[in-house]
């Protein structure tokens, strides 16, 4: 029994006050309850939202363990087409929570996505009358009470100034590029990096790479890219970030250069990492990378004909639905009590976890004669009709 190719559930909202358009599909529920979270940016449309939603089905499926607490669930997503600075985007998304209340209240397990924060979903979820934005999963917990603190705990973990739950999933996108770099037999040292978006992902992507000792050649944000080939500061720039991932420029230091905000692509770099928004690279601009790898950290950001091209010319794509799926497993991980609240112990059960999907996905690639991404929903393909299996379609 596999997943059907139309989403189980697909609403689209219009708020009374803009007129703004936001969307929830809920791609597949396990144990009854699914798991996505929430984006809001300007032209987000339900086509998108319904890909991210299957992409949660397979995430969800990928970490699937049949010896640990954590059971994944179904995988859903939400999307507000409304730009995240707009002066009316808070309201928009209080209407939206309270307007998807039900949905959340029964089934629907939602978070920080491209455009918010968790924090800012909290504040607007506790504003909508929601006890959480995941809410949902607690009737599958065997001590509420504990596994709640437990999770609260973590997200007030702090590691050198920056919470935990907006580094893990970064950790896992860098143990990614580590583990593909250890296949290839390629040293860190001197490998050079380029990253799209200095955000939640991308700021932590470039950090445990930076300190794994690869070089972050360039990085870009909505104001154009910032580059040196000879190594940028990664901690200095992340430390000139405001909450939208932009860099102060007065923090750029003797040699860095700031250039297009599409010079990313063409860095001389061997790793590509597009951290921000999807659809960044197509059949056009594939053309200007030269890079090794392209390791997904955003969610979808290779159009499918441009994968097609760039593995024609060698270029290996890590797809999302392996690589940024760190943060959702933390989540449910903790929530579920495989970790606790505890910094070192998250990395490395976040480490160990990515290395072995990476591997396992890279192995099938290799001996099926496939790309990545073909192996990883091949992957999927077999677990998901053992996930329906043991706990049926709704149950």
């Amino acid at each position: 029994m596999t997943a059907p190719a139309t989403p189980l559930m697909s609403v689209s909202w219009t708020d009374h006050v803009t007129g703004r358009n936001g969307y929830l599909v809920v791609d597949r529920l396990v144990r009854g309850v699914s798991s996505g979270g929430l984006r809001m940016r300007r032209g987000c449309t339900l086509d998108e939202v319904t890909g991210l939603a299957r992409g949660m089905t397979m995430k969800e499926a990928l970490h699937y363990n049949p010896q640990g607490r954590y059971i994944p669930l179904g995988g859903a997503k939400g999307g507000i087409d409304c730009d995240p600075q707009d002066p009316e985007a808070y309201g928009v998304l209080v209407r939206y929570l309270r307007a998807m209340r039900p949905y959340i209240e029964s089934f629907w397990t939602t978070g920080e996505d491209l455009g918010l924060t968790q924090d800012l979903v909290d504040r607007a979820a506790e504003e909508a009358g929601l006890v959480s934005s995941i809410q949902a999963v607690y009737p599958l917990l065997d001590d509420e009470a504990e596994a709640r603190k437990r999770l609260a705990d973590a997200f007030a973990v702090d590691v050198d100034g920056i919470g935990l739950d907006e580094l893990v999933g970064g950790c896992g996108v860098a143990e990614s590029v580590l583990a593909a770099l250890d296949r290839a037999g390629v040293p860190y040292e001197g490998t050079r990096v380029s990253v799209q978006g200095l955000g939640t992902m991308g700021g932590a992507t470039a950090r445990f790479l930076s300190r794994a000792g690869l070089k972050v050649v360039a990085v870009a944000d909505v104001k154009g890219t910032v580059a040196n080939p000879e190594g940028l500061d990664v901690e200095a720039l992340l430390a000139a970030r405001d909450t939208y991932g932009t860099v102060d420029r007065s923090a750029l230091r003797e040699g860095d250069r700031e250039l297009p905000g599409d010079a990313w692509l063409s860095a001389e770099a061997e790793v590509l990492v597009p951290a921000a928004v999807s659809y960044a690279v197509d059949a056009a601009n594939q053309k200007r990378i030269t890079a090794r790898w392209i390791v997904e950290a955003a969610n979808m950001p290779v159009l499918p004909d441009a994968e097609e091209l760039l593995a024609a010319r060698g270029i290996t794509v890590l797809p999302d639905v392996v690589v940024n799926s760190g943060t959702n497993a933390w989540w449910w991980w903790t929530l579920f009590g495989d970790i606790g609240a505890d910094a070192d112990e998250a990395f490395a059960y976040t480490r160990r976890s990515m290395r072995a999907l990476i591997d396992q996905m890279l192995a099938r690639a290799e001996a099926d004669g496939t790309t990545p991404r073909a192996a990883a929903h091949a992957i999927v393909a077999d677990r998901l009709p053992v996930i329906a299996e043991r706990f049926g379609w709704y149950r």
